[in-house]
């Protein structure tokens, strides 16, 4: 019986298929984001300066996820076609590349952690005191993202295979680990020493190794067609211009989320300290938004992957249509918290009154953007999954590079914040509407969908 008579992704209803592959990996961002905000309320609680300092090192801290998440999701991409193909040397061949370029990416951070930190923490404050909390919590954290990188690569390797729980696993026992050890090592507490900002740092690495040893431990124990033999190996640069094609874009996509706070805080500082905490405090609220829908996304990519691989354009198109609908149901549930419940969002925070004064405006009017952002979300991953890598780093681009920086800065003068709030909503109805645009013209081009419209056609006239 062949893998495409068996496996689950060419067999199974697409709702159900969807939502259990779904389902683990959006349970691991939902504690993903819980982590983010906790860790960031124990820091703020420490110091001012620490939680400054903390903020300041997004762009690097963002920057590791990007090169983790992107050459993840090309060795995703990747071995989900292999598998649709039943090419399985081909799919261990592709994991085997994946840790190789894991391993080399994480070398590279080590020169920027020893070289780039202090130089970069520089340019953004004058503060002696920020600079030497900020150099030290993010020294740490980039010469130390081996833990990071392996056990992200690790989980999108399962993923492609159809096994979602042990994912949700690795991702939960580093947060829980994490969120345990960050009051102990911040504050001091039975009996450690009180480490501050630099316990937070080894709170992290140390959730993180957590995880990346679970997951290299269930790779090479679990029973399954994957065989790493270091032994018949042999280096492909056809293979890793496969999975950048698709990673590339994914690491600019995720990436391109420091560049976008950067260029903000740039702009906000100039109306106000206030406006510039309200920004980082929505950037934070809104994970939870979106963690679960890139979840949702990542229970996707291996179906449509699959299915492409396959030459299954039914399965490809009723799993996009579902992913739509339940991360759409998603999106408007929380599009309600920030428009009925701004002022509750905000004191989680300990927001100021001038913070909640701006967020009770602010929050009703970004979430706005929630519903086209959701839409280009889902048509990036079905681009990323068809190897259309260009097409996905077109629409992130539209989104949150090319268009929200410079209008802002057109509409401030003249419209203030509100101006600013207005360029996330209009930068997201454009990248929506360039989606859809470019799957249909993929719809048009692929043989696979041009074929199964010409079935269809025939189906309706016989009949």
């Amino acid at each position: 019986m062949s893998l495409k008579q068996t496996n689950k992704m060419a067999t199974r209803s697409i709702l159900p298929l969807l939502l259990t592959m779904s389902f683990p990996a959006m349970v691991s961002m939902f504690i993903q984001s819980m982590y983010n905000i906790v860790d960031s309320m124990f820091i703020s609680h420490y110091s001012a300066e620490a939680f400054t300092a903390v903020s300041l090192a997004f762009p690097i801290q963002n920057l590791i996820l990007a090169f983790a998440v992107g050459t993840g999701v090309g060795v995703n991409a990747l071995v989900s076609r292999r598998l649709g193909e039943q090419n399985f040397k081909g799919a261990n061949t592709a994991i085997s590349h994946g840790l190789l370029l894991t391993f080399v990416t994480a070398l590279i951070f080590i020169l920027v952690g020893i070289f780039c930190i202090e130089p970069f923490f520089s340019l953004f404050t004058d503060s002696a005191v920020i600079l030497a909390l900020g150099s030290t919590y993010t020294t740490i954290i980039t010469c130390l993202a081996f833990g990071t990188l392996f056990h992200i690569v690790i989980e999108k390797i399962f993923q492609a295979t159809g096994k979602m729980l042990f994912p949700m696993i690795f991702q939960a026992v580093g947060a829980i680990v994490n969120i345990i050890l960050d009051p102990i090592l911040i504050f001091g507490l039975f009996g450690f020493p009180e480490l501050g900002i630099e316990g937070a740092a080894w709170a992290t690495i140390i959730g993180q190794f957590s995880a990346m040893f679970l997951a290299v431990a269930t790779l090479f124990l679990t029973k399954s067609f994957i065989e790493i033999n270091l032994r018949t190996f042999r280096f492909d640069w056809q293979i890793v211009r496969d999975i950048y094609t698709i990673g590339i874009p994914a690491i600019v996509i995720t990436g391109i989320g420091s560049i976008l706070v950067t260029g903000m805080n740039s702009i906000l500082i100039r109306f106000s300290d206030a406006a510039v905490a309200l920004f980082g405090i929505f950037f934070k609220l809104q994970s939870f938004i979106f963690m679960p829908i890139l979840g949702l996304t990542q229970g996707a990519m291996p179906i449509i992957g699959f299915n492409f691989g396959a030459k299954n354009a039914q399965r490809i198109q009723e799993t996009i249509k579902w992913s739509l609908i339940v991360s759409l149901l998603l999106t408007i549930t929380g599009m309600l918290f920030f428009i009925l419940a701004p002022s509750t969002l905000l004191q989680l925070f300990d927001a100021s009154q001038e913070i909640l004064l701006i967020g009770q405006t602010a929050l009703p009017m970004l979430s706005l953007s929630f519903i086209p952002a959701t839409v280009a979300i889902i048509f990036s991953t079905v681009f990323q999954a068809t190897k259309r890598g260009g097409s996905s780093l077109v629409v992130a681009l539209l989104r949150q590079g090319i268009i929200i920086i410079p209008l802002a800065l057109i509409l401030a003068p003249f419209f203030g914040l509100t101006g600013i709030w207005f360029t996330f909503i209009f930068a997201e109805v454009v990248a929506a509407a360039t989606a859809a645009i470019l799957f249909t013209q993929l719809k048009q081009r692929e043989p696979i969908f041009t074929q199964h419209q010409q079935f269809v056609q025939q189906q309706f006239i016989t009949d």
